[in-house]
């Protein structure tokens, strides 16, 4: 899922996704909420009308964001500095549903507490205890709010950071509470990939089968496929965009910054390797001088690519998992970005 952090993928339209073929989206509550504000975008159409978005869309409960701010954390909720106007703000877990059914998204998230994965045990405990108290609440929440119930899927999320006694346990609360999908939260944040890997496969096989199992914020190649491995459906993460603004560009041999010299010259695509890249008809040196001159096109058409080939990736790995062929594209993600 691409993330469209304030209703838009950065650089990108709703018909750019719509030709990359995206299927969902993702956006930021915590920041819709506070620019233009849910009762905006309810009168606008929910999200779909507001940003002309027909395909799915998936909205965080802000909870990632806000935890980033160090709120004042009660059994109540949390209480956070907006970073436009400094304004103050609480936000619980039957506003965070409130919030989502008025952003009108397809899945709203139930609202979490995120420490670092590499946390005190004694924070992750209190952020286990306190998710498993938050995402009760929160699905009554939902499950008695008319609209969200009926038009909306809500996802629960398990934290623990990388302990697996604590991602059992909090896996169990979660799964006891009941939702339409379930979400692996607080990995990815810090720890290597071992870890975020060990904190994975504490909890995985508890997770039912018939239900969609995210990811949350995990965007790189081989954490991906060993993810998928393991069992995971879904995916957001800024990599392709942030990479794409920095001139960092992803292809089937890895990736490279297109700002060094070498590429001055070069009248190569992108990727050679993938002619059907939306990039394909530019060279490597004018997109490099577009870069160089900071002219806002190079950005644009490489957030294109990039995205372009990550939505690519996942499809060649569902294709390879389809014809029996997924520990042959496995071992081949590692041998390409082992050390990259």
């Amino acid at each position: 899922m691409p993330v469209g952090t304030r209703g838009a993928i950065i650089h990108l339209s709703s018909k750019d996704m719509e030709d990359l073929g995206a299927e969902v989206i993702l956006a930021n509550t915590y920041h819709l909420m506070l620019r233009p504000g849910a009762d905006v975008i309810e009168q606008l159409g929910h999200i779909h009308g507001f940003a002309d978005w027909h395909g799915h869309v998936l909205t965080d409960s802000g909870g990632y964001q806000i935890f980033s701010l160090n709120p004042k954390i009660t059994d109540e909720g949390a209480t956070f500095k907006s970073t436009y106007d400094g304004s103050m703000h609480l936000l619980t877990p039957e506003k965070a549903v409130e919030v989502q059914a008025k952003i009108g998204a397809d899945i709203q998230m139930v609202l979490d507490v995120c420490p670092s994965s590499i946390a005190d045990r004694s924070i992750l405990r209190d952020a286990v205890a306190r998710t498993a108290l938050w995402a009760g609440r929160g699905r009554r929440a939902f499950l008695d709010h008319p609209d969200a119930a009926e038009r909306q899927c809500q996802f629960g999320i398990v934290q623990g950071g990388t302990d697996e006694a604590l991602r059992v346990e909090s896996a169990q609360q979660i799964l006891d509470v009941g939702f339409d999908g379930y979400a692996i939260g607080g990995l990815s944040v810090g720890e290597d990939r071992d870890e975020m890997l060990h904190g994975l496969d504490a909890c995985m096989d508890m997770f039912p089968l018939d239900q969609p199992r995210y990811f949350m914020g995990l965007g790189d190649p081989i954490g991906i496929v060993e993810s998928v491995a393991r069992g995971v459906d879904m995916f957001d993460c800024v990599l392709p965009t942030r990479l794409a603004r920095h001139g960092t560009i992803l292809t089937d041999g890895g990736r490279y910054n297109l700002t060094r010299a070498e590429f001055a010259t070069s009248d190569e695509p992108l990727d050679p390797e993938w002619p059907g890249s939306p990039a394909a008809r530019w060279s490597k040196g004018y997109l490099r001088h577009l870069l160089q001159t900071k002219e806002p096109t190079a950005p644009r058409i490489i957030t294109l690519h990039n995205v372009a080939w990550l939505l690519r990736f996942m499809d060649q790995m569902a294709e390879a998992i389809r014809e029996g062929t997924f520990e042959t594209f496995r071992a081949g993600v590692h041998e390409v970005w082992s050390g990259r």
